[in-house]
């Protein structure tokens, strides 16, 4: 699934997200979701996200 969808993305789901220094290079890095950033429903590049460890990024895959 991928992350441009608000309604797929849940406190504690396991995601890839692209953090803003790696936007260039592609690099993901995995977590846990703490917190939703984005109000909007859906964004074409990516819900930003919080992971527990304190990253923020934009949510590029949902893992199941």
């Amino acid at each position: 699934m991928n992350g441009t969808q608000r309604s797929n993305i849940k406190i504690g789901a396991n995601v890839s997200i692209v953090l803003k220094q790696d936007q260039r290079s592609g690099n993901l890095t995995q977590g846990v979701v703490s917190a939703i950033l984005t109000k909007s429903p859906n964004h074409p590049h990516g819900i930003k996200v919080r992971l527990e460890d304190g990253q923020v990024g934009r949510v590029k895959q949902i893992e199941s």
